[in-house]
């Protein structure tokens, strides 16, 4: 049986956007030792206009983590989500509002996720993985560069180019100190589920971040998407999604991939099917699996989603007891 530190084993989870808020609230019902490294190349909606206003970090993505990793998601949750609906307020919201005045307050961006912890009483911790102000570019297969993180998929579609790699500009800036801690000493590592390259891979070029992946001795895991990304990861298999992270993080870095095998009906794939930009569900096939064992990743495949209000999404409990299982099985 291993051997970890009480309250369960130490997970971080590296990513952004709503997939990783979703998985943090099924982990912390399994350990209380969680750290979520969280990318701040977001430049749209209201976060963007805080950042472009008050020169602070984008909040929005640690906002729905710190709420995730909270004991009670009532009153709070419902405060801290809302969103002004007119006036010059309009489409801002109030989280995001509170942790701008809280940097304000404290003249640290920091201190203000640290302070947002305190008034919530999480569980774990949730950390920018670099206070530095980022923006986040894509070289499309076309040679054109894209900049900005809301603006990537956009131009993809409309330049019917995909995107060749991405960088962040400026290219050398440090991780937080605390989330390569918290990688070194992580039990289990798990990257994604979110965008590919908007959510994931942003935190893989930011300094110090792969290297600590590299060197830290937990097992490492990858949470493919369930679906395909219009203008992200359009015609992408599982073995290109498991290839984009690998051409950033290195050869023989990623140990396994947890991959959906659950075919959802006609009827929920309907709304995907929609218009120009069409996703469609990310299954292993035969040639995915041959690719992964070459590529030295075990396949993990499950049932690992849920339909919510006509939304596929992951199932954050039964990914969290797959993680464990997979954990004690290593």
């Amino acid at each position: 049986k291993k051997k970890f530190t009480e309250g369960g084993p130490r997970i971080v989870v590296i990513g952004g956007g709503t997939g990783l808020s979703v998985i943090l609230r099924g982990l912390k019902k399994i350990s209380r030792n969680i750290s979520a490294v969280v990318t701040v190349a977001d430049d749209g909606g209201g976060s963007g206009m805080l950042r472009d206003d008050y020169g602070i970090l984008p909040p929005g993505d640690l906002r729905n983590c710190i709420l995730a990793l909270a004991d009670e998601e009532d009153i709070m949750e419902e405060l801290l989500q809302y969103r002004f609906k007119e006036g010059r307020l309009a489409g801002q919201n109030m989280g995001n509002l509170f942790i701008a005045a809280l940097a304000d307050i404290y003249g640290d961006f920091e201190v203000a996720v640290e302070k947002l912890h305190d008034i919530l009483r999480i569980k774990g911790h949730v950390l920018p993985v670099t206070t530095a102000d980022v923006t986040l570019c894509a070289m499309l297969k076309n040679g054109n560069t894209v900049r900005g993180e809301s603006r990537i998929p956009e131009e993809v579609k409309k330049q019917k180019s995909p995107i060749d790699y991405v960088f962040l500009d400026p290219p050398d800036v440090d991780a937080l100190p605390r989330a390569t801690e918290a990688i070194l000493m992580a039990d289990i590592v798990v990257l994604g589920p979110g965008s590919l390259y908007s959510s994931i891979i942003p935190n893989l070029l930011v300094h110090g971040i792969n290297s600590a992946i590299r060197s830290a001795g937990g097992i490492k895991m990858l949470i493919c998407n369930v679906m395909t990304q219009p203008g992200e990861t359009d015609d992408y298999t599982v073995a290109d999604f498991a290839g984009a992270v690998e051409k950033y993080l290195g050869r023989g870095v990623m140990e396994y991939i947890l991959v959906n095998d659950h075919v959802c009906s006609e009827s929920q794939l309907r709304p995907y099917m929609r218009g120009a930009s069409h996703s469609r569900q990310m299954l292993a096939s035969d040639e995915d699996r041959a690719k992964l064992r070459d590529m030295g990743i075990v396949l993990i495949e499950n049932n690992m989603i849920a339909v919510d209000d006509g939304i596929i999404h992951h199932d954050a409990g039964r990914i969290s007891n797959i993680i464990m299982t997979v954990f004690h099985g290593a």
